[in-house]
Protein backbone atom coordinates (compact mmCIF):
# COMPACT_ATOMS: atom_id res chain seq x y z
CA UNK A 1 0.00 0.00 0.00
CA UNK A 2 1.27 3.23 -0.82
CA UNK A 3 1.38 6.68 1.77
CA UNK A 4 1.56 9.29 0.11
CA UNK A 5 2.53 12.89 1.41
CA UNK A 6 2.80 16.43 -0.67
CA UNK A 7 5.70 18.52 0.77
CA UNK A 8 7.21 21.26 -0.60
CA UNK A 9 10.97 22.09 -0.11
CA UNK A 10 10.78 25.80 -1.23
CA UNK A 11 13.82 26.92 0.02
CA UNK A 12 15.86 24.38 -1.78
CA UNK A 13 13.75 23.22 -4.93
CA UNK A 14 11.48 25.18 -7.55
CA UNK A 15 8.42 23.10 -7.61
CA UNK A 16 6.54 21.12 -5.38
CA UNK A 17 7.09 17.19 -4.68
CA UNK A 18 4.41 14.16 -4.04
CA UNK A 19 6.46 11.55 -2.40
CA UNK A 20 4.75 7.83 -2.24
CA UNK A 21 6.18 5.31 0.02
CA UNK A 22 6.06 1.90 -0.12
CA UNK A 23 7.17 -1.13 2.03
CA UNK A 24 7.36 -3.31 -1.03
CA UNK A 25 9.62 -1.10 -3.50
CA UNK A 26 13.32 -1.49 -3.71
CA UNK A 27 13.95 1.60 -5.92
CA UNK A 28 14.14 5.28 -6.07
CA UNK A 29 12.29 6.86 -8.99
CA UNK A 30 11.50 10.55 -10.30
CA UNK A 31 7.99 10.77 -12.72
CA UNK A 32 7.38 14.04 -14.00
CA UNK A 33 4.03 13.44 -15.67
CA UNK A 34 1.18 16.72 -16.14
CA UNK A 35 3.26 19.36 -14.55
CA UNK A 36 3.86 17.48 -11.71
CA UNK A 37 6.62 15.58 -9.66
CA UNK A 38 6.29 12.45 -7.94
CA UNK A 39 8.96 10.06 -6.13
CA UNK A 40 8.21 6.77 -5.75
CA UNK A 41 10.54 5.64 -2.64
CA UNK A 42 10.88 2.46 -0.34
CA UNK A 43 9.54 2.82 3.00
CA UNK A 44 11.66 4.67 6.20
CA UNK A 45 14.01 6.16 3.20
CA UNK A 46 15.35 8.96 5.11
CA UNK A 47 13.79 12.15 3.41
CA UNK A 48 17.69 13.80 2.80
CA UNK A 49 18.56 11.33 0.36
CA UNK A 50 15.73 12.09 -1.44
CA UNK A 51 16.02 15.71 -1.76
CA UNK A 52 19.83 15.28 -2.11
CA UNK A 53 18.43 13.06 -5.43
CA UNK A 54 16.20 15.63 -6.90
CA UNK A 55 18.74 17.89 -6.47
CA UNK A 56 20.99 16.41 -8.34
CA UNK A 57 18.23 15.67 -11.15
CA UNK A 58 17.36 19.28 -10.91
CA UNK A 59 18.36 20.39 -14.19
CA UNK A 60 16.29 17.08 -15.68
CA UNK A 61 13.14 17.58 -14.08
CA UNK A 62 13.21 21.45 -14.69
CA UNK A 63 13.65 20.62 -18.32
CA UNK A 64 10.54 18.02 -18.28
CA UNK A 65 8.61 20.14 -16.35
CA UNK A 66 8.70 23.22 -19.06
CA UNK A 67 8.49 20.63 -22.07
CA UNK A 68 5.14 19.24 -20.55
CA UNK A 69 3.56 23.02 -19.21
CA UNK A 70 4.24 23.96 -22.94
CA UNK A 71 2.06 20.59 -24.34
CA UNK A 72 -0.16 21.54 -21.61
CA UNK A 73 -0.63 24.95 -22.83
CA UNK A 74 -1.68 23.60 -26.63
CA UNK A 75 -4.55 21.96 -25.02
CA UNK A 76 -7.86 22.37 -26.63
CA UNK A 77 -10.16 24.48 -24.91
CA UNK A 78 -13.89 24.37 -25.09
CA UNK A 79 -16.89 26.06 -23.93
CA UNK A 80 -19.28 23.36 -24.23
CA UNK A 81 -22.13 25.37 -26.33
CA UNK A 82 -24.18 25.57 -29.84
CA UNK A 83 -21.79 26.19 -32.94
CA UNK A 84 -19.01 25.18 -31.10
CA UNK A 85 -16.90 22.16 -32.46
CA UNK A 86 -15.59 19.24 -31.04
CA UNK A 87 -13.42 15.79 -32.70
CA UNK A 88 -14.46 12.71 -33.00
CA UNK A 89 -12.39 10.01 -35.22
CA UNK A 90 -12.08 11.46 -38.76
CA UNK A 91 -14.75 14.36 -38.08
CA UNK A 92 -16.12 16.80 -36.23
CA UNK A 93 -19.71 17.05 -34.05
CA UNK A 94 -21.09 20.48 -33.67
CA UNK A 95 -22.62 20.85 -30.79
CA UNK A 96 -26.56 22.01 -30.75
CA UNK A 97 -27.56 22.98 -26.65
CA UNK A 98 -30.79 24.18 -25.70
CA UNK A 99 -33.59 23.83 -23.13
CA UNK A 100 -35.47 21.03 -22.20
CA UNK A 101 -37.67 18.46 -19.57
CA UNK A 102 -34.38 16.38 -18.82
CA UNK A 103 -30.89 16.40 -19.63
CA UNK A 104 -30.38 13.98 -23.01
CA UNK A 105 -27.59 14.00 -25.43
CA UNK A 106 -28.48 12.54 -28.69
CA UNK A 107 -26.13 12.49 -32.37
CA UNK A 108 -27.66 13.24 -35.30
CA UNK A 109 -24.99 13.22 -38.48
CA UNK A 110 -23.09 15.35 -37.69
CA UNK A 111 -24.33 17.73 -34.96
CA UNK A 112 -24.42 16.30 -31.41
CA UNK A 113 -27.91 17.62 -29.78
CA UNK A 114 -28.07 18.45 -26.14
CA UNK A 115 -31.15 19.80 -24.19
CA UNK A 116 -30.15 21.07 -20.67
CA UNK A 117 -32.26 20.18 -17.35
CA UNK A 118 -34.59 22.87 -15.81
CA UNK A 119 -34.06 21.28 -12.71
CA UNK A 120 -30.45 21.40 -12.26
CA UNK A 121 -28.23 23.71 -10.28
CA UNK A 122 -25.77 23.44 -12.53
CA UNK A 123 -24.55 25.99 -15.15
CA UNK A 124 -25.44 25.50 -19.25
CA UNK A 125 -21.86 25.00 -19.91
CA UNK A 126 -21.42 22.34 -16.88
CA UNK A 127 -24.52 20.41 -17.75
CA UNK A 128 -23.23 20.40 -21.57
CA UNK A 129 -19.74 19.65 -20.72
CA UNK A 130 -21.06 16.64 -18.51
CA UNK A 131 -23.86 15.35 -21.64
CA UNK A 132 -20.97 15.35 -24.17
CA UNK A 133 -18.82 13.36 -21.71
CA UNK A 134 -21.29 10.63 -20.91
CA UNK A 135 -22.07 10.11 -24.69
CA UNK A 136 -18.30 10.43 -25.57
CA UNK A 137 -17.90 7.54 -23.23
CA UNK A 138 -20.52 5.70 -23.99
CA UNK A 139 -19.81 5.52 -27.82
CA UNK A 140 -16.08 4.63 -27.08
CA UNK A 141 -16.88 2.00 -25.20
CA UNK A 142 -19.17 0.60 -27.75
CA UNK A 143 -16.65 1.11 -30.65
CA UNK A 144 -13.79 0.32 -29.06
CA UNK A 145 -15.20 -3.35 -27.67
CA UNK A 146 -16.74 -3.70 -31.37
CA UNK A 147 -13.15 -3.90 -32.62
CA UNK A 148 -11.46 -5.33 -30.12
CA UNK A 149 -13.94 -8.36 -30.46
CA UNK A 150 -13.82 -8.20 -34.19
CA UNK A 151 -10.07 -8.35 -34.81
CA UNK A 152 -9.76 -11.48 -31.94
CA UNK A 153 -11.97 -13.41 -33.96
CA UNK A 154 -9.95 -12.43 -36.88
CA UNK A 155 -6.72 -13.48 -35.21
CA UNK A 156 -8.06 -16.25 -33.39
CA UNK A 157 -7.17 -14.67 -29.88
CA UNK A 158 -9.41 -13.82 -27.25
CA UNK A 159 -10.24 -11.27 -24.56
CA UNK A 160 -11.62 -11.89 -21.78
CA UNK A 161 -13.46 -8.10 -21.43
CA UNK A 162 -13.03 -4.16 -22.76
CA UNK A 163 -13.44 -1.20 -20.33
CA UNK A 164 -12.58 2.08 -20.24
CA UNK A 165 -11.27 5.12 -18.07
CA UNK A 166 -9.46 8.23 -18.40
CA UNK A 167 -6.00 7.14 -17.64
CA UNK A 168 -2.92 9.95 -17.42
CA UNK A 169 -0.19 7.41 -18.53
CA UNK A 170 -1.95 4.67 -20.54
CA UNK A 171 -3.53 4.89 -23.83
CA UNK A 172 -4.29 0.73 -23.61
CA UNK A 173 -3.44 -1.90 -20.97
CA UNK A 174 -4.05 -5.65 -21.42
CA UNK A 175 -3.88 -8.04 -18.33
CA UNK A 176 -2.36 -11.88 -18.30
CA UNK A 177 -5.70 -12.81 -17.55
CA UNK A 178 -6.92 -10.72 -20.96
CA UNK A 179 -8.69 -7.86 -20.22
CA UNK A 180 -8.02 -4.76 -21.73
CA UNK A 181 -8.56 -1.39 -20.86
CA UNK A 182 -8.26 1.73 -23.27
CA UNK A 183 -8.44 4.97 -22.44
CA UNK A 184 -11.51 6.62 -24.02
CA UNK A 185 -9.94 9.69 -25.40
CA UNK A 186 -8.44 7.56 -28.10
CA UNK A 187 -11.88 8.37 -29.89
CA UNK A 188 -10.68 11.62 -30.38
CA UNK A 189 -8.22 10.94 -32.24
CA UNK A 190 -8.47 9.83 -36.67
CA UNK A 191 -9.63 5.73 -37.14
CA UNK A 192 -5.99 4.89 -38.19
CA UNK A 193 -4.98 6.05 -34.83
CA UNK A 194 -8.06 4.01 -33.03
CA UNK A 195 -7.01 0.79 -35.13
CA UNK A 196 -3.24 0.69 -34.19
CA UNK A 197 -4.33 1.22 -30.57
CA UNK A 198 -6.36 -1.98 -30.95
CA UNK A 199 -4.09 -3.74 -32.95
CA UNK A 200 -1.24 -3.04 -30.09
CA UNK A 201 -3.38 -4.12 -27.16
CA UNK A 202 -4.72 -7.31 -29.10
CA UNK A 203 -1.19 -8.29 -29.66
CA UNK A 204 -0.87 -8.22 -26.08
CA UNK A 205 -3.10 -11.38 -25.62
CA UNK A 206 -0.36 -13.25 -27.60
CA UNK A 207 2.69 -11.11 -26.37
CA UNK A 208 2.95 -9.89 -22.63
CA UNK A 209 5.69 -7.76 -23.39
CA UNK A 210 7.25 -5.82 -26.32
CA UNK A 211 9.41 -7.82 -27.84
CA UNK A 212 10.30 -8.26 -32.06
CA UNK A 213 7.59 -10.82 -32.26
CA UNK A 214 5.16 -8.50 -30.64
CA UNK A 215 5.87 -5.95 -33.31
CA UNK A 216 6.00 -7.99 -36.02
CA UNK A 217 2.47 -9.30 -34.84
CA UNK A 218 1.36 -5.46 -34.47
CA UNK A 219 2.63 -5.37 -38.18
CA UNK A 220 0.92 -7.84 -39.39
CA UNK A 221 -2.18 -6.68 -38.01
CA UNK A 222 -1.63 -2.91 -38.95
CA UNK A 223 0.95 -2.56 -41.76
CA UNK A 224 1.48 1.36 -41.08
CA UNK A 225 1.56 1.06 -37.04
CA UNK A 226 4.93 3.20 -37.11
CA UNK A 227 3.46 6.25 -38.56
CA UNK A 228 -0.05 5.92 -36.04
CA UNK A 229 2.29 5.33 -33.04
CA UNK A 230 4.44 8.20 -33.84
CA UNK A 231 1.15 10.59 -34.30
CA UNK A 232 -0.30 9.58 -30.94
CA UNK A 233 3.36 10.29 -29.32
CA UNK A 234 3.58 13.26 -30.96
CA UNK A 235 -0.67 14.51 -30.74
CA UNK A 236 -1.51 12.74 -27.53
CA UNK A 237 -1.45 15.17 -25.50
CA UNK A 238 -4.23 17.11 -27.06
CA UNK A 239 -6.38 14.19 -27.24
CA UNK A 240 -8.54 15.80 -24.03
CA UNK A 241 -12.10 17.18 -23.33
CA UNK A 242 -11.42 19.38 -20.88
CA UNK A 243 -13.49 20.66 -18.51
CA UNK A 244 -15.71 23.53 -18.49
CA UNK A 245 -13.55 26.71 -17.05
CA UNK A 246 -14.76 30.57 -16.45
Amino acid sequence: MWQTKILVDSASLPWPVTYQFSARRRTVSIEVREGEVRVLAPKGIARRDLLALLKARRQWVSAKLAQQQERIALRPRYQYQSGERLPYLDGELTLSVANGTRAACERDADTLHIWLSSRSRKSAAEQAYQSVLQWYRHEALGLLEAKTQQLCRATGLRCRGVNIRATRSKWGHCTSEGYIQYNWQIVLAPVAVVDYLVAHEVSHLRHHNHSRAFWQQVQAICPDYQRQRLWLREQGHRLILPPYER
